[in-house]
């Protein structure tokens, strides 16, 4: 009866998160104040122009910084080393000179927008996006503010607000990679996936190299099930970026979702190797070997998943399934019981669970687990008929016909749940109901002879000896007669004083059943009130034979 535990069918899906993060904002670059021609007012700004002009751009900087400190407290000066933090990479002093920049100087044409741009590279995108609509304030024309503006709405989770923003930018420059790039990022993530593909096709012409394109279209291709696309765009990917962690996850999603599973080992495999890190490809890597019954590199694989994520409880009730399939009931049930503690109430988990108390006969716990996955899902019809066996087994034939009700609510032909049904409701002494079942099981078999032994049996309790004996007929045709049925007939025929027909129900018990002593001695009986003393003092012979205590009660010589 037990079973192999049901496999999820589901992969984890891999997450792109930097998707949003390959696309800069704004121009990229800051305005450079060292390349306006001003007259000087500041000794230490002309120094320090002098010096970037030399490359000498540390030694600028100290001096713009020297400038701050004698209290030339000058806006070129704090452009200047807001300019020279951000080119090396100073995003934090960047923004700091820019802040400052835009507190002594509040109508400096480029300070909120440079703000901006420094804010957004430490990722403080809420103050970046405020920085940016107050450049705008400036300058509402300047697309590269628009630019940096919906790059802060993606990263804020603002998309159809991004939208509007790059489509401001795309009035200035429509031919901007980047706007149109950004744009088509923000229709990905507001699900206008159609839109979204549209432009990032207009855009892979010119940037047929261009691995972030080729991501973003992996996960545009994964999101809309086109599983040839993510492979194609994952093996162009793969000759540019040969150690590219989006290759191999497109790869071995697309293995995935087609049933590849050896392709998926070999792609997760891959992955892994390159991304240690990398939670979903561990567990895809297990979910893939587990599909192809390696189990020892599966578990392995779930193992390594789950020390990167120990809160997972899907590692943890694939883990079970493994080990079931492996034999190590124990193991299998610390991991079901973990991932339980997780999710109580997961169907496919507590169907597994059952499936190992049957394997090691915890008939109790394996009923207790069938009824609550009947409870939340009532038309799981093989737990239905699971539960349905477990209760008939101890008797308790009302519950057992509910649970067969069950399973036949959306398989309305199953011939063993009717077969089933029609003995809880007999042993629950419902009859009619039981008889109706029964028939049923006739109409789509024929010959099922275990219907018609039940319908026999439920004949003689009616006292219904004509049509008892109708299927005792049936059923000889077909050499299944019940030696035990055929016996009782018997008895009800001698009790309702039928001799003849007893006589022959007794014969055909002994047919199969020679040494049944009852039926030799009751034959016995029938031969001699039918006038055949002969016939029954041999039938009784052989009865005292085969049991000797019939003989003080029955033999009289």
């Amino acid at each position: 009866m037990p079973e192999n535990p049901k496999q999820d069918e589901n992969w984890v899906f891999f997450v792109d998160e930097a998707l949003i993060e390959r696309l800069m904002g704004g121009g990229d670059k800051v305005d450079d104040p060292t390349a306006v021609k001003r007259p000087a007012s500041s000794s230490s700004f002309t120094k320090a122009v002098q010096l970037c002009g030399e490359g000498r751009h540390a030694d600028a900087l100290k001096e713009l910084e020297a400038g701050v400190e004698k209290g030339e407290n000058l806006p070129e000066l704090y452009a200047g080393m807001g300019h020279l933090h951000f080119e090396l990479q100073q995003f934090e002093e960047a923004a700091k000179c820019y802040a400052k920049l835009a507190e002594i100087a509040p109508q400096h044409r480029t300070a909120q927008y440079n703000l901006g741009l420094s804010l957004e590279r430490l990722g403080k995108f809420d103050e970046a996006a405020a920085a940016f609509e107050k450049a705008l304030t400036e300058d509402k024309d300047r697309w590269q503010a628009h630019l940096g503006l919906g790059v802060c709405r993606l990263h804020l989770k603002q998309p159809e607000t991004a939208l509007e923003s790059f489509q401001h930018a795309l009035q200035q420059d429509p031919q901007n990679d980047k706007a149109l790039f950004g744009k088509a990022v923000a229709f990905q993530l507001a699900q206008k996936l159609d839109d979204a593909a549209d432009l990032y096709r207009k855009l892979l012409p010119g940037n047929t190299n261009s691995p972030e394109l080729l991501i973003n279209m992996i996960a545009l291709s994964i999101a809309r099930k086109e599983d040839s696309k993510v492979r194609d765009y994952s093996e162009r990917l793969l000759k540019i970026r040969p150690q590219s962690r989006a290759a191999y996850e497109g790869l071995a999603t697309s293995a995935l979702s087609r049933g590849d599973f050896q392709a998926a080992a070999q792609h997760c495999a891959q992955l892994v190797k390159i991304a240690p890190d990398s939670f979903e490809g561990w567990f895809n890597l297990g979910l893939a070997y587990q599909k192809i019954s390696r189990w020892e590199p599966a578990a392995e694989a779930y193992q390594k998943a789950g020390k990167l994520r120990s809160d997972a409880p899907e590692v943890h009730a694939n883990l079970g399934g493994v080990y079931a399939e492996r034999g190590d009931a124990a193991a299998a049930l610390t991991a079901y019981q973990k991932a339980a503690e997780a999710l109580p109430d997961t169907p496919g988990l507590i169907w597994n669970m059952a499936l190992l108390a049957l394997r090691d006969g915890r008939l109790e716990d394996a009923e207790q687990h069938l009824a609550k996955l009947v409870a939340l899902q009532p038309d799981w019809e093989d737990a239905a008929f699971r539960l349905g066996y477990l209760l008939f087994s101890r008797g308790e034939f009302a519950g057992a016909a509910d649970a067969f009700e069950a399973c036949l609510k959306k398989k309305q032909d199953w011939p063993e749940a009717l077969l089933n049904l029609g003995l809880a409701y007999w042993r629950f002494e419902d009859l009619d109901s039981a008889e109706e079942s029964l028939h049923k099981v006739l109409a789509l078999k024929p010959t099922n002879t275990e219907a018609m032994s039940a319908l026999q049996a439920i004949a003689i309790e009616r006292k219904d000896f004509g049509k008892a004996w109708d299927w005792q007929t049936k059923l000889a045709a077909l050499e299944a007669q019940s030696p035990e049925l055929s016996y009782n007939l018997g008895l009800a025929f001698d009790a309702d004083g039928k001799h003849d027909e007893a006589a022959r129900c007794y014969e055909q018990t002994l047919k199969k059943e020679p040494e049944f002593a009852e039926a030799l001695l009751n034959l016995g009986h029938a031969l001699k009130a039918a006038g055949k003393e002969d016939e029954a003092r041999a039938h009784w012979a052989r009865a005292v034979e085969l049991r000797p205590d019939f003989a003080a009660e029955y033999f009289h010589g």
